[in-house]
């Protein structure tokens, strides 16, 4: 592994870096205020991201991407994570998914939403179903030449503003070593579909202005045209996702952590308290010491994941490994930052407080901590026939 980045990724992690700086920070205590990112500045940055020429960069040139391979893809991510996240999901990275679209889905779903001109929500835990993605309720069922889906997705991100969804539903069971399991299709839906409805879901007090939206669906009729991929081999393609959006998860992470250090330094260097600056004693300095080594840690674990995918070599474990540690790093980095600031860092002027909430949902969403220690354990257990 080569431990330098290139010219170009260097040029690219401070394009985006001055990016985020300009276009993102100056907005953040407003929607942190309010909650909201008015459309028009959801469209402004998103146009000037498609200016920039990193509009869907994850995607492969062939279609229109800018065709980053993962480890500078997951640069882009880290410096993205400095940003609110309600404001830089307008600096479009379409789901990796779309690419399964075929004929003309690729024309309807796909390419418009590389180009920017549509944007896309994936709609797959539901109140009964999180971790357990096969035990759904959701379903749909054949009708004709159709699929007639009922059922109810929530904590879908970003649905609020999205052209089309990307729904997981049950469309029969199987057999498996392990019992009976559902078969589960991935359709596209547009929104305003009859019998699709979108609504307000709930108020988090995570990455405020980045919305999650509760769907629901009555007998809601879909063309088998809109399958996307395979009827039944909707896991597969979610598992696919899936890999991709945890090594996010991590990056975004560091790229937060980052940021949150970046405050905490020179406050520890410049504030006094008994004649000295507080960096002196070694209750606040060895918490630098702990917050930079994690931060680092996490940032290598993460790239070394990317790297892996590059080099087509199974990274699974890797993957996990890197959202597992970044995301409960990221909690231990805020909280010091906190303690290091002391009353100052639960209050408003700072955003630290907003870090620290932010950094609560990271252990959750995309697979929990808990089932990414599963995802390692089971690695390195199955060798063993354990």
């Amino acid at each position: 592994m080569d431990f330098g980045l290139s010219e170009e990724q260097e040029m690219i992690v401070e394009t985006v870096r001055a990016f985020v700086e300009t276009e993102i920070y100056p907005h953040e205590n407003e929607v942190e205020r309010s909650g909201i990112v008015p459309p028009e500045l959801g469209d402004e940055i998103r146009r000037k991201c498609i200016d920039l020429g990193f509009y869907a960069c994850n995607f492969p040139e062939e279609v229109g991407g800018a065709g980053l391979d993962h480890v500078t893809f997951t640069l882009v991510e880290r410096e993205l994570g400095r940003g609110s996240l309600g404001l830089t999901v307008f600096f479009g990275r379409p789901s990796g998914i779309l690419m399964a679209c075929e004929g003309e889905q690729r024309e309807r779903y796909l390419l418009p939403a590389v180009r920017g001109e549509k944007i896309d929500a994936l709609a797959i835990t539901e109140p009964d179903a999180g971790s357990d993605m096969r035990g759904m309720k959701c379903a749909a069922r054949r009708d004709g030449g159709d699929f007639v889906v009922n059922g109810t997705k929530h904590f879908i991100s970003h649905a609020d503003v999205a052209d089309f969804v990307i729904v997981f539903a049950a469309t029969g069971e199987e057999e498996t070593p392990k019992g009976i399991k559902k078969k589960i299709t991935a359709f596209l839906v547009d929104r305003g579909t009859p019998g699709f409805e979108i609504l307000k879901g709930y108020d988090s007090v995570s990455h405020r202005g980045y919305h999650n939206s509760t769907l629901n669906f009555t007998d809601c009729r879909i063309p088998e045209a809109q399958v996307l991929g395979e009827v039944h081999r909707g896991f597969d393609i979610a598992n696919q996702w899936l890999y991709g959006t945890r090594l996010t998860v991590a990056a975004t992470c560091v790229g937060r952590a980052r940021r949150v250090f970046d405050l905490a330094l020179p406050y520890a260097a410049e504030r006094k308290q008994f004649g000295k600056p507080i960096g002196a004693n070694q209750g606040v300095s060895f918490k630098l010491a702990d917050m930079i080594t994690e931060i680092d840690a996490a940032d290598w674990l993460t790239l070394a994941a990317a790297w892996q995918v590059d080099a087509g070599r199974p990274a699974d474990r890797q993957i996990a490994s890197a959202k597992l540690y970044a995301s409960e790093m990221l909690a231990r980095v805020t909280d010091e930052a906190i303690q290091i600031f002391g009353g100052m860092g639960l209050m408003d002027d700072l955003p630290l407080a907003r870090f620290w909430r932010d950094a609560r949902v990271e252990r959750i969403w995309d697979g929990t901590s808990e089932i990414q220690r599963h995802i390692i354990s089971r690695d390195l257990l199955r060798p063993l026939g354990a």
